[in-house]
């Protein structure tokens, strides 16, 4: 399938044109303006911030089946064209952006961000193609994303996709992972242990993300106490993600 894909960008000025610089690309980019990036960058810049490139990728009515885990759709087939998002993500869109844009040189530090939805196509993306990003960040991640309705039967262990895509994966070297999590991102406590399941799913993520040699100077995770699941929250705290990805 098919479709024209648009994206915004934010570009330094000529003056920072040089032989390479940081590039992050966010999945939910026609929502970019609700984070104020422009305003971010501009602030950023004045204060003598690195040069940075954002690429904001907009998604369209087919967000439920493009967003997901890669070769492996949900128990209810959602995420079916994930594969093929991570195709033009990889095979299209920076191959574009190296030929468009000059200042665009050398991917060599680039990262990947996104929302719920997005936040899982967009480490699921970055896992399958370590040698293109060096950084992902995950805000209110959907890592129940499941192969199993919980009336079928549905185990954490075993039934969480983007859970077991690591578990059976290789340490993927150079990667370094940013989490947000609000405690009001959701009410719901599957396993009724007074955690509830965005923040539960999360820290097992990255238990899983230890197993595989991940140490505390690749992982940060952020909990924002009363935090919500919309860019009311995710706004006040990207800053921090975006001066995580520029440092180091």
């Amino acid at each position: 399938m098919k479709r024209d894909v648009v994206y915004d960008l934010i570009i330094p000025s000529s003056s920072y044109f040089i032989e390479s610089v940081p590039t992050l690309l966010m999945n939910d980019g026609q929502d970019y303006e609700q984070l104020e990036l422009e305003t971010l960058a501009r602030n950023h810049y004045q204060n003598g911030g690195e040069a940075f490139v954002f690429v904001g990728i907009h998604t369209n009515e087919n967000r439920l089946k493009e967003y997901g885990t890669s070769n492996i759709p949900d128990y209810k087939g959602r995420g079916s064209l994930a594969t093929a998002y991570m195709n033009f993500i990889v095979s299209e869109l920076l191959i574009s952006l190296r030929n468009n844009y000059p200042i665009i040189v050398n991917f060599s530090k680039t990262g990947f961000c996104g929302f719920s939805l997005g936040g899982l196509s967009a480490i699921d993306i970055a896992w399958e193609n370590p040698h293109l990003f060096s950084k992902v960040g995950v805000f209110s991640g959907s890592f129940w994303w499941r192969d199993k309705a919980y009336e079928d039967g549905y185990q954490d262990d075993i039934d969480r996709i983007m859970h077991n895509k690591i578990r059976n994966s290789e340490h993927k070297k150079g990667l370094k992972f940013w989490f947000e999590c609000g405690t009001n991102d959701e009410t719901a406590d599957r396993n009724n242990n007074g955690i509830i399941d965005a923040i539960e799913d999360t820290l097992d993520l990255i238990s899983e993300l230890r197993k595989k040699n991940y140490s505390d100077e690749d992982i940060t995770y952020v909990e924002v106490k009363g935090g919500e699941h919309n860019f009311g929250t995710w706004k006040k705290v990207f800053p921090n993600f975006l001066e995580w990805f520029l440092k180091n």
